[in-house]
């Protein structure tokens, strides 16, 4: 009797490939234009529910808090359910919930919402690179893997730039309203493209002893313990440029309107790039090179950011934000290439990392801008960037050094 040759998985090119990375563009859709198209209305929140701007941001913080939390349980589900039938799961609920944040009558209802949204998408994030890993093949993966990423920018920047202008004309409920109804379509088309598993290996973990079993050796792991640094500190401050940088353009002297800070998220086409770029960079290089190389981007960003001409702030804007989404592309797909068993599950990490960062640094950066003003807050935030890159240098391989051999050390 012949025995069944392992899945090879869906080579660059085909039409699995394509697939695969159509649907989860759409899932991607899905989850961060949901996920981050408050950031855009934090002034007008702010203003219509009398708030500050720490409290209105914490619209996007306890979005992302509870997916951080979720993440795990998700990786668990998925490796008993499947990765589509979870992924499919989470981006349905997530949509529900999504239209019901509009109907929030006060600001304690719209975080419980928040909070309940941001926990079903933590099924899609959480899953996302395990399912490419297992669905497509090693030598295009890392390709793919940046494609993912490079989709996931154009998920939050389409939420953002349709959320701005409707929220001008008609309030912020209107456009989280338009954003959720278009969540909904890309929902089906994740749900329709989406090709049928044939890299998943079901696994009925039981009991909390053997889950605990399959996260040992990721927090064991040095080098997968710097790349969840890089995930907190890189994307904590990220999100707290962009939850901020809206307050001051929206004060004295320039004096923005909704939809002209919603512009300043064309930005994320800069990270759509970089995410892109990297890819070849790490072959010619190294991941850990482009990974540093990044990290300085971002700082030099940070530093024209406190430039007084509009201009100036943009092009920092632009720098900051490539920077960022070439770091996250090779820490996210060195995750999964790093993880020689559960890599769901060290993914996942990667993922409560990434939204712990965005909820606890999103948060208590607006305590520092509230107080000092943005000067100070950037300065924290070059502070956190410039740690990751010593974390990144000191515990990750280098050129001729492979990362699943250093992974127990």
């Amino acid at each position: 009797m012949s025995v069944a040759s392992p899945w090879a998985g869906h080579r660059h090119g085909s039409t699995g490939y394509r697939r695969v990375l159509a649907a989860l563009a759409c899932a991607g859709v899905a989850t961060f234009a949901q996920l981050y198209s408050l950031q855009g209305l934090l002034p007008l929140i702010s203003g219509e529910l009398n708030v500050t701007a720490a409290q209105a941001s914490l619209t996007v913080s306890v979005a992302t808090i509870a997916l951080a939390i979720t993440v795990l349980p998700w990786s668990f589900a998925s490796d008993r359910w499947g990765r589509v039938r979870t992924m499919g799961l989470a981006v349905v609920l997530a949509t529900i919930f999504g239209l019901l944040v509009p109907a929030a009558p006060n600001f304690e209802i719209l975080l419980v919402l928040r909070a309940l949204e941001g926990a079903a998408l933590g099924g899609i994030p959480a899953l996302a690179i395990a399912y490419l890993t297992e669905e497509v093949s090693p030598a295009s993966a890392s390709a793919a893997a940046a494609a993912y990423v490079g989709g996931t920018t154009l998920g939050g920047l389409f939420g953002r730039l349709l959320a701005g202008p409707v929220a001008d004309l008609a309030g912020w409920r209107m456009g989280t309203l338009t954003v959720s109804l278009s969540a909904a379509a890309a929902t089906a088309g994740f749900l329709l493209l989406a090709p049928k598993q044939r890299g998943f290996i079901p696994s009925h973990v039981q009991g909390f002893g053997a889950a605990l079993g399959k996260l040992l050796p990721q927090l064991r792991s040095r080098p997968l313990l710097a790349l969840y640094a890089q995930a907190f500190l890189l994307m904590g401050s990220f999100v707290s440029v962009y939850n901020y940088l809206g307050f001051r353009l929206e004060a004295p002297p320039y004096l923005f309107p909704a939809s002209a800070v919603a512009l300043l998220f064309l930005a994320y086409l800069a990270g759509t790039a970089s995410s892109r770029m990297v890819a070849g960079l790490a072959g010619r290089w190294c991941r850990r090179t482009v990974l540093l190389v990044s990290c300085a981007v971002m700082i030099l960003g940070l530093a024209l950011t406190l430039a007084s001409p509009v201009a100036m702030i943009l092009v920092g804007l632009v720098l900051f934000t490539a920077g960022f989404f070439g770091a996250h592309s090779i820490a996210a797909g060195w995750t999964g290439a790093m993880a020689s068993t559960g890599r769901a599950q060290a993914s996942s990490l990667y993922n409560l990392s990434y939204y712990a960062g965005s909820s606890v640094v999103g948060w208590s950066a607006g305590l520092v801008f509230q107080q000092f003003g943005w000067s100070a807050m950037a300065g924290v935030l070059a502070v956190l960037t410039g740690l990751a890159a010593v974390v990144a240098r000191a515990l990750l391989p280098g050129r001729g050094t492979s990362g699943r051999q250093k992974q127990g050390r």
